[in-house]
């Protein structure tokens, strides 16, 4: 088979144009999401490490944009500790950032000492309790893990804890 000149053209063309599109860079809004099989392990270690307590608790995964990437609902949890381990997480990801905390237990603190804090902690979905950390690449939050259910939110940390330390040196930078 003949290939003409212009064919050729085209053809070395592409293939540049192809190899040009395979090395493309994040944009720059791109936003850093964990990976699904390290979101789902933390939250699970979370899970395991409260019920080797006698603890039954939830574990919440959340994105910096405070949205569920993974819900692990352990064995005998009650039905509020999704929102709780929901909402510990999303008052890391979004308040965490600005007041210079990355577990809840930070926001917690804030709330008995600064007399603006206890008005943010009437904002939707936040939530002044100890029980969430931040997931964190290159020292910058990427996401947090919150969990509820365990008689005390101090006690939820512990485990939030567990469940980040689990995967925070398989996280991709």
């Amino acid at each position: 088979m003949k290939f003409s000149a212009t064919a050729a053209a085209i053809l070395a063309a592409l293939s540049v144009s192809v190899s040009a599109h395979a090395e493309v860079t994040p944009p720059k809004n791109y936003a850093y999401v964990l990976p699904m099989n390290l979101a789902e392990e933390a939250a699970n270690e979370a899970v395991l490490t409260c019920a080797a307590k006698g603890y039954w608790v939830t574990a919440t995964v959340v994105d910096m944009d405070g949205v569920p990437q993974v819900v692990l609902r352990g064995d005998h949890a009650t039905v509020h500790t999704g929102e709780s381990s929901f909402r510990k997480a999303f008052t890391v990801v979004t308040l965490g950032p600005e007041f210079g905390f990355d577990a809840s237990s930070g926001f917690f603190e804030l709330v008995k000492t600064s007399p603006y804090a206890p008005q943010l902690a009437t904002v939707h979905n936040v939530m002044a309790l100890p029980g969430a950390v931040a997931f964190k690449v290159n020292n910058e939050m990427v996401g947090a893990l919150g969990v509820g259910g365990a008689p005390g939110g101090d006690k939820d940390e512990v485990c939030a804890h567990a469940g980040v330390d689990k995967v925070s040196g398989r996280l991709p930078h």
